[in-house]
């Protein structure tokens, strides 16, 4: 979330002792201990006396932080609270598109679709870009599986067969993906489950997510990754994930 070189100048602000602590712990990516805490400070400029007592404040921290067998670990609630001081490289818009599926994840029932979800929040905060969108993509479509094997199975597998013969019917999600996700969506429009626009725009997605997902020349930055995400919470994981 944050760099050694960004620790350094907001390690010199005035912040309170959490806000600092957690600053740190925001700098690894596996669980740290005091006395690594201490050295990443030291290597940004800032030295920890005796007068703090690091254990103690992030004991203190109310969830922001948690110890663990291998050390103290910034939590997702430490991370947004972070943002919230004004720790973030990503722009406005995405911090509210990641908030707001951070807010849809505890609304998600499904253990399966909630871990595709976290990691694509993850991948999204953590500025992967290309991974974001292809982890948020195969949530969006696990989900979709998930609401016509709930709903609609019988409908979906006989407008399958209407446009081709050899469909065997799916009965269950792992069956439903054996269909190409192009001719999934249009079968997904033809039963209502979804409307013609709602298909063109997924379709326009998954565009985006075929071409991260394979090795080419293809950049993009956060704000067409928000807007991937947007699409996907407004068109899919509101209306449908349990």
């Amino acid at each position: 979330m944050l760099s050694e070189t960004d620790l350094k100048q907001w390690l010199h602000r005035d912040l309170r002792q959490l806000d600092k602590l957690l600053l740190i712990l925001a700098t690894f990516d596996v669980p740290v201990s005091v006395a690594g805490i201490r050295e990443r400070a030291a290597e940004a400029g800032l030295k920890i006396g005796k007068s703090w007592n690091p254990s103690a404040t992030l004991t203190r921290s109310k969830g922001l932080a948690i110890k663990v067998p291998e050390g103290w670990e910034i939590t997702d609630s430490g991370k947004s609270h972070l943002r919230n001081v004004g720790v973030t490289t990503l722009s406005p818009a995405a911090v509210i598109v990641a908030d707001g599926l951070r807010a849809h994840l505890d609304k998600i029932a499904n253990p399966t679709t909630r871990s595709f979800v976290e990691e694509a929040i993850k991948c999204h905060e953590s500025e992967l870009y290309r991974s974001a969108i292809v982890m948020s993509w195969i949530a969006a479509v696990d989900v979709l599986h998930r609401t016509v094997v709930a709903k609609k199975l019988a409908a979906f597998n006989a407008a399958a067969k209407a446009v081709d013969s050899r469909w065997k019917d799916a009965t269950n999600a792992d069956g439903l993906g054996r269909m190409g996700e192009h001719e999934f969506l249009n079968r997904c429009a033809s039963i209502g489950l979804i409307g013609k626009n709602q298909k063109e725009e997924l379709l326009k997605q998954l565009k985006l997510r075929n071409g991260c997902s394979h090795p080419n020349s293809l950049r993009v930055g956060q704000n067409a990754v928000a807007n991937h995400i947007e699409i996907l919470l407004l068109n899919v994981f509101e209306p449908f994930a349990d």
